[in-house]
């Protein structure tokens, strides 16, 4: 199919009506998956290429699937064996970890806390939040929470800041090859993310539990509040999100690939050309076991203004202009989390 050529918006749907959109034609069976090495190392041919399929693939699906990305295997590795040992712990320890008064911020967030917005159930899992450090004075300072460590396991802390920092670089990346399609400079989300509130969650979905509600899933029906969400691939499937014609997709790739998906505040900007697509976690219909995930969620800094851009504004902007900090706590809200 030919590429699209023009980026603006349709004034006539809503993000929700996009997300349920028919198109006559139907590109993909499934999530496409790029290698990320022909943006940061291909030729000049290879990276437009990578820009052109990035763009048709966020707009078609929401989501993208990255194989040959530079985040080393070893620590992926180290990262869910960490995250294992944490969720093994007994609930007394864990719960030394937990932060309400920070909105669950950092830190230990208990099992069924979270629930996806306007459910009437909690999710079944449990997580841990990792943020940005910030310098003692920064201008954010107030905004950002202190990180909390777990004393039990002492290599907890340098894993987990050096995979933020990485993912952060990943996303940077995807985020910089979407300056082209977008047609705002190629630093935009660089100064709109360098000191952004970004979160690293370490997911833990326990076996399901005997006589827990029958409405109850490991994530229920959702769309993310960030610009991009980069999970590191989960350790079982489960993961679905919902495509035009409303069926349920499998998103299944290598537990070494990163997949990504757009969240409403990259929605809210570009008018919905990139939606942000409605997803879930299902319980296991095998061997009912754990499940480990690491969602990497990726926000603006605390006061930036989402405010529609040029190119996808079409014959007006659907949402009015708000900072990010305020979109947040709005949606944290909504979910449970404040």
């Amino acid at each position: 199919m030919e590429k699209e050529k023009n980026f603006q918006a349709s004034p006539t749907l809503s993000v929700n009506e996009r997300k349920t959109h028919s198109s006559p034609l139907s590109p993909y069976k499934a999530v496409p998956e790029l290698s990320l090495k022909a943006y940061t190392q291909g030729s000049a041919e290879e990276q437009k290429r990578f820009v052109e399929d990035l763009f048709a693939a966020l707009k078609y699906f929401g989501f993208v699937i990255f194989r040959d990305h530079p985040i080393p295997l070893e620590l992926l590795n180290q990262s869910y064996q960490l995250s294992q040992e944490f969720f093994s712990l007994p609930e007394s320890e864990k719960q030394k970890y937990a932060k309400p008064e920070q909105g669950f911020q950092r830190g230990y967030t208990p099992f069924g806390r979270e629930h996806a917005k306007d459910s009437p159930v909690p999710d079944l899992k449990e997580f841990w939040h990792v943020g940005r450090d910030l310098p003692q004075g920064h201008r954010y300072e107030e905004h950002f929470p202190l990180n909390v460590w777990p004393e039990e396991l002492p290599t907890f802390r340098p894993t987990f800041q050096n995979l933020f920092h990485q993912l952060d670089e990943v996303g940077r990346l995807v985020l910089k090859a979407l300056t082209v399609p977008l047609q705002v400079e190629a630093n935009y989300f660089d100064k709109m993310t360098d000191s952004g509130s970004s979160i690293l969650r370490l997911l833990h979905y326990p076996p399901i539990p005997d006589g827990v509600d029958p409405r109850c899933v490991r994530a229920a029906a959702h769309e993310d509040i960030n610009l991009i969400t980069l999970l590191v691939s989960a350790s079982a499937s489960g993961l679905q999100l919902k495509t035009h014609d409303g069926q349920w997709l499998p998103v299944e790739t290598s537990p070494n690939n990163l997949v990504v998906d757009a969240g409403d505040m990259l929605a809210r900007i570009t008018n919905g050309v990139i939606p942000s697509t409605t997803h879930r976690v299902v319980n296991p219909e095998g061997p009912n076991t754990s499940r480990y995930s690491m969602p990497f969620f990726m926000h603006p800094n605390p006061d930036a203004l989402l405010t529609c851009l040029p190119s996808c504004r079409g014959l007006g902007a659907q949402f009015p202009d708000i900072t990010a900090n305020d979109f947040l706590m709005q949606r944290l809200k909504e979910i449970g989390l404040t």
